[in-house]
């Protein structure tokens, strides 16, 4: 009586399957601690602001990457972007608010000059808290 004969198929090597590194999210990039203490202190002040609302989520696309292509240009290092605030944790109601925020952190991560933000930090309660966050680009080289 013949058994079947188990068949070892050879484990493949990380070297032999070509991965494609998932790329790194935007709010991961870290500062320098001083940048990190200004920020959160509030002594930075932006060198450009853009105010999102009111505006669809193509609207507001278009003119994020508007404001990031002239803060780029302008050699800006930190945009103040007003996306608005959350609705609170304990509301039971659903609410179409926040569809823009939600999507800022992968417009960034996507955008054309995501290789130019260094970081995402939240907003100092001066320049709107929780309803704004601060991109802060590289500098040029």
């Amino acid at each position: 009586m013949t058994h079947p004969q188990k068949v070892r198929t050879p484990a493949a090597s990380p070297s032999a399957a070509v991965r494609k590194a998932a790329p790194k999210p935007i709010d991961a990039a870290t500062l320098d601690a001083s940048w990190d203490r200004r920020l959160s202190r509030g002594l930075v002040s932006p060198d450009r602001s853009v105010d999102l609302h009111g505006l669809g989520l193509q609207g507001a696309y278009t003119l994020l990457d508007q404001t990031l292509d002239r803060a780029v240009a302008a050699g800006d290092r930190v945009v103040l972007l007003v996306t608005g605030k959350p609705p609170p944790r304990e509301s039971e109601r659903p609410h179409a608010r926040g569809a823009i925020r939600a999507a800022v952190g992968d417009w960034l991560a996507a955008s054309r000059h995501g290789d130019r933000i260094a970081a995402v930090r939240g907003a100092h309660p001066r320049h709107g808290g929780n309803g704004a966050i601060y991109i802060i680009l590289r500098r040029a080289r």
